[in-house]
């Protein structure tokens, strides 16, 4: 699907449903740094045909979105505002690290935007390894590596995908390879120099669903912390055992039933 944001086309996936004809709640699904729209694969299809209309966006130069890339996180979460704009209505926001601090930010400054939010691999600071970061300066393909690497749990590594035959980890590093050359560099930056994160969660007034892996080296169980201690609005926190930081990909039933349960009763 694609709509036209500022003159820009905006590229989503909706789970092979269409919107038209529906009026049912609607969901947005952001993805992180350097990825798109298909991270969300094993959880779009499934929202929506259970009463959503699901949208996976690509971020602005990621996957099939017209650039540029958008460098900072209160303009992401302008941009995401924007969708709300454009349907005319509030929408659920659903983020995964990058992603998250861009809904936790449209959550706490673009109230009247947003229904609920659902934050996975989230922490009050998202500071980036220099390794990593040097290497997505250089677009070496370490950086993809360096990702694949510490964004899974240990049991992920050896296999466990939900579709048989493919690789879990060899599929996240494909994708961050496929990134627009310069963005993941750009998106990684953007996470290191957010530090809205504490605050935009003290302004959020809807309800809010933390999916946090325990074994996330990415952003440690332990940074969401004060993050979660600054929502004062209604929340539910689920941690996972054995899961690392690309939850939605590694526990995809389970994330996708929290999200359908958080969702319907928000």
């Amino acid at each position: 699907m694609f709509i036209s944001l500022d003159g820009k086309q905006v590229h989503g996936a909706t789970g092979a449903v269409s919107f038209e004809g529906r009026s049912d709640p609607i969901v947005v699904l952001i993805h992180g740094a350097g990825m798109d729209r298909t991270v969300w694969s094993q959880q779009t299809r499934f929202l929506a045909h259970h009463g959503f209309r699901a949208l996976a966006v690509d971020l602005p130069d990621h996957g099939k979105s017209e650039g540029p890339v958008l460098e900072s996180v209160p303009a992401l979460s302008d941009w995401i505002a924007e969708i709300s704009d454009h349907f005319g209505e509030k929408i659920h926001l659903v983020g995964h690290s990058m992603g998250a601090l861009t809904a936790l930010h449209a959550a706490g400054h673009h109230k009247d935007s947003v229904s609920s939010v659902s934050l996975l691999g989230v922490g009050a600071s998202m500071p980036v390894h220099p390794e990593l970061q040097e290497a997505a300066d250089a677009n070496d393909v370490k950086a993809a590596q360096l990702i694949t690497s510490w964004g899974h749990g240990t049991k992920h590594h050896l296999g466990n995908n939900p579709t048989p035959g493919l690789s879990m980890t060899g599929g996240t590093q494909a994708l961050i390879e496929s990134a627009t050359r310069g963005v993941l560099s750009v998106d990684l930056a953007a996470c290191s120099s957010y530090e809205e994160a504490v605050v935009a969660a003290e302004n959020i007034e809807c309800r809010t669903l933390f999916l946090l892996g325990s074994e996330d080296k990415m952003t440690p169980r332990k940074s969401a912390q004060p993050l979660i201690d600054a929502v004062s609005a209604e929340k539910e926190v689920v941690d996972f055992s054995s899961t690392g930081h690309m939850v939605m990909i590694e526990e995809p039933d389970l994330v996708r039933q929290k999200l359908l349960a958080h969702m319907a009763s928000s």
